[in-house]
């Protein structure tokens, strides 16, 4: 069985097809999915997707590419962290990418989700791009060992990557991994711990090859997984039940 640990199941392409989606996991032996949320209005949709179906689970935090949009304190992330259903903290993290200028507004964000993280002993979800020295200096000054996390859809370099998972960090692999030229984030999947590997779809994005271009979906984290247990040299159902284990190790209120 598979885990897709990061997808958008609440972003209308996805939600109205939700009845064909879950049958599509059943039949690619995709068994839970963790619904990410973005932003706080969102999350009530969010959540409702995690109450109603028993093998979704549910984040809570704001996407550092937001901006002018309600921002979170850490009391008010805790209380709606505060559910069986919420198993983590996030997306949260740094995109020096898509925007420019003055970011401390978003290192103040990101360090918010840490400290809630911190208080409701539940792990963070990191998106970080092109900002891997802040994210990771943020990280440490912030403690975010105390709970650990995944560094989402990661796309960095393997120095990063080892020094997160020194940190108790997990890196999950998105369909980007199936890309042609993804060259660097295929060695990166060579040598990073077997114990310490999620994969994602980050659906509706990022769909991988032969879908890509096409609305992703949680299915589809099966052919992320055949990539990186190709890179490894490993057989297909060591890497799902590897990947599985650790998913429900580090998201421990899950329930498997």
């Amino acid at each position: 069985m598979l885990v897709d640990s990061h997808c958008h199941l609440n972003f209308p392409e996805l939600l109205a097809n939700l009845p064909a989606i879950k049958q599509s996991m059943q039949d690619n032996q995709v068994s839970h999915a963790l619904c990410i949320s973005v932003t706080l209005p969102d999350f009530p949709q969010v959540l409702a997707l995690a109450e109603e179906n028993e093998n979704f689970y549910a984040s809570v935090g704001v996407h550092p590419d937001y901006e002018d949009i309600q921002e979170p304190t850490v009391e008010e992330l805790i209380n709606l962290a505060n559910h069986p259903k919420v198993i983590a903290i996030g997306e949260t993290g740094l995109d020096y990418f898509r925007l420019t200028g003055d970011l401390e507004w978003q290192r103040t964000r990101f360090r918010t989700h840490i400290r809630a993280a911190i208080a409701t002993g539940k792990p963070l979800v990191i998106h970080t791009r092109n900002s891997p020295e802040d994210t990771l200096r943020i990280m440490r000054e912030e403690n975010a060992q105390q709970v650990g996390g995944v560094m989402h859809c990661f796309t960095e370099s393997l120095d990063v990557a080892l020094e997160a998972i020194a940190l108790g960090f997990y890196i999950s692999f998105s369909g980007i991994i199936t890309f042609k030229n993804a060259h660097s984030i295929k060695e990166v999947a060579k040598h990073v711990p077997l114990d310490r590997i999620l994969v994602e779809t980050d659906s509706p994005y990022l769909a991988p090859t032969p879908y890509r271009g096409k609305t992703n979906q949680p299915s589809y984290v099966k052919h992320v997984a055949e990539e990186v247990a190709n890179l490894r040299g490993i057989s297909f159902d060591t890497l799902s039940a590897a990947t599985t284990d650790n998913f429900f190790r580090l998201f421990k209120h899950a329930k498997r």
